[in-house]
């Protein structure tokens, strides 16, 4: 069974979110912990999130994939920048928690010319602070297009970064099909090859999401462009290999595509039809 989905708005509650997926004829989502932009986060109504997880079991929807705020930057050079995001690291983890066994994902940040090493430390020492033994959230580092000074725009800086982190089971990877394929991981002709590598470098176990994405640009380009699914430079042909590729298909895929509520209605439903039985 495919484990497909989309961004939710997180406004209305967690049973919102899953009554809109569950419409939308999806069985995972992702939604952001509050403002994509920052902000403080909405105090947590515990018989929502009761009625949730009552509602999440009779309806089959899988792990959830909450999104830390664009605003977050880990390895900022301003260290009220860091303690920012350290509080926010902080917060969200404990809200996860009503939520038990689901994912957070988080872009490793900007190194803004400090260097990738330092930032790559400064990423390591957060997580340091903020992950405690008995959590049941896991944290996803996203894979990065590589545009100006982001890290984790390769394999090796994401193990670097978990390498480095004591609760490292504590911790895995999103990967972003546009994002990896713009940062010149080759999932449209090479696909085995990609996670050959990535089991090489990370290790594949390490694998938890994928962000299911076109990309307006080309291959290798460094851009962050996300386009609807089949109207890119990855197409539908890449896409259904994905979805269907022994190491993936079980994984929860979450579209960040630009698109409205029929949008993703048509393009779920597609996924479905290609699934490989």
């Amino acid at each position: 069974m495919l484990n497909i989905g989309n961004h939710i708005s997180s406004s209305k509650g967690y049973l919102a979110m899953g009554k809109e997926i569950i419409g939308l004829g999806g069985n995972v989502f992702a939604f952001f912990t509050r403002n994509p932009r920052g902000g403080k986060a909405k105090v947590i109504d515990e018989k929502d999130v009761s009625d949730f997880l009552q509602y999440k079991a009779q309806n089959g929807i899988g792990r959830l994939v909450a999104h830390a705020p664009y605003t977050m930057n880990p390895c900022a050079a301003k260290p009220e920048l860091r303690e920012f995001a350290h509080d926010i690291l902080v917060d969200d983890l404990h809200r996860l928690e009503y939520t038990p066994g689901n994912y957070y994902n988080l872009h490793p940040g900007s190194h803004v010319g400090q260097g990738v090493e330092t930032a790559i430390e400064l990423i390591a020492d957060q997580l340091n602070r903020v992950l405690q033994p008995d959590q049941c959230t896991t944290v996803l580092l996203e894979t990065m297009s590589g545009k100006g000074t982001e890290v984790g725009r390769s394999f090796d800086e994401l193990a670097e970064i978990i390498k480095s982190v004591k609760l490292g089971d504590l911790v895995g990877v999103c990967l972003d099909t546009c994002h990896v394929y713009s940062a010149g991981y080759d999932v449209v002709n090479d696909l085995d090859g990609v996670l050959k590598e990535f089991d090489k470098v990370i290790g594949i176990d390490k694998l938890k999401a994928i962000h299911l994405n076109d990309s307006m640009t080309p291959f290798a380009s460094n851009k962050d462009r996300h386009a609807r699914l089949g109207e890119g430079s990855i197409g539908w042909a890449a896409i259904k290999g994905i979805i269907n590729h022994k190491e993936l298909k079980d994984l929860p895929f979450i579209l960040e595509t630009p698109n409205d509520r029929d949008g993703y209605i048509k393009e779920i439903a597609e996924l479905k039809r290609l699934v490989m039985n």
